[in-house]
């Protein structure tokens, strides 16, 4: 074999001696494959459905705020002053309706008795005017007419102590069913008014409805805000999720549901997040997280919602540790 021709074969296995080392012992070995991605958060704007000044803002930008938590309010004065008149229309709707379920009072049951009291003297006196009239009447010392005259009292007197009975009883009772059921009405729709009521006054008013991050605030005590205008946004822990891209070849191994860990830079470690949506359409490798590592020409959007959201800002670069398929 001629000189030139053995160092050109001697360079050409040096070469590819060091190509197959680099590939096994180079940085690429040293720092495994990951998917890269990043953290997404929907913003909350929360605003208020009636226009006004605002009254206070209870929140700073940066700040964690727990659910229920107050944001902010606008001057609550009129709506103060109608919730308040709601209120007592319906106290006064509702007491009219247990006054008319109910009967008379103590005081005016008590007329009854006296009523029924002298109603019953006067039928004791009468039946004993008879028991006395009767017999003489019989043996033709009194006039059959005196004898008419004692009987028809005595009915009367026994009318009369019907009557005071059947008047106290009715006085037990309350208003017919019909006014009874208008006035349980008008109870009902005084209540509903109220709670139309507070409810503008809880709008105005608003709290966070989950943990959150403030994002930003836009107005301040003292400036006019429109009506359904943003006061406060509000970045809410369930709405930041890791957003990632895997490779077409690999997209069978995720599923809604599957646990994937992930670190990110100044994370701590054994960071992990649960997948709840992958892409049924393939894309191009956005340009946001095309590099030599992810290259891939078609990719699916997987997103996961993060074990710990409150420490991940949105749009923090994200490295997901791609799932293995059995046997790998």
């Amino acid at each position: 074999m001629k000189p030139p021709v053995r160092i050109v074969l001697v360079v050409a296995a040096v070469g590819l001696a060091g190509f197959v080392a680099w590939r096994l012992w180079g940085p690429d070995a040293a720092h495994p494959r990951r998917l890269s991605g990043y953290v997404e958060g929907e913003t909350l704007y929360v605003g208020a459905s009636a226009a006004g000044p605002v009254s206070t803002v209870s929140v700073q930008r940066g700040q964690r705020v727990a659910a229920g938590q107050p944001l902010f309010a606008l001057d609550a004065a009129q709506l103060v002053a109608a919730r308040d008149q709601a209120a007592s229309q319906a106290a006064a709707a509702q007491s009219q309706a247990l006054d008319a379920a109910k009967g008379q009072r103590p005081d005016e049951l008590a007329v009854y008795d006296a009523q029924r009291a002298a109603a019953a003297a006067a039928l004791a006196e009468a039946q004993a005017d008879y028991n006395r009239v009767a017999p003489l009447a019989a043996k033709g010392i009194y006039a059959p007419a005196r004898l008419d005259q004692a009987r028809a009292a005595l009915k009367t007197a026994q009318a009369n102590v019907r009557t005071v009975e059947q008047q106290r009883r009715v006085g037990t009772l309350g208003a017919r069913p019909d006014a009874v059921r208008a006035a349980e009405s008008q109870a009902a729709a005084a209540r509903d008014q109220l709670a139309v009521a507070q409810s503008r006054l809880d709008q105005i008013s608003p709290r966070a409805p989950a943990a959150a991050r403030v994002q930003d605030v836009f107005y301040q005590p003292g400036e006019w805000v429109a009506a359904n205008q943003p006061v406060v946004a509000l970045l809410v822990d369930d709405r930041v999720r890791l957003r990632f891209y895997v490779p077409q070849a690999e997209v069978a191994l995720y599923r809604p549901g599957t646990r994937i860990a992930f670190a990110c830079d100044g994370c701590g470690a054994g960071l992990g997040a649960r997948i709840n949506f992958v892409s049924p359409r393939a894309e191009f490798t956005p340009p946001v997280i095309y590099s030599r590592d992810a290259r891939d020409r078609l990719v699916f959007l997987v997103e996961a919602l993060p074990d710990h959201p409150a420490d991940l800002p949105p749009g923090l670069p994200v490295d997901v540790v791609p799932l293995k398929a059995a046997g790998q």
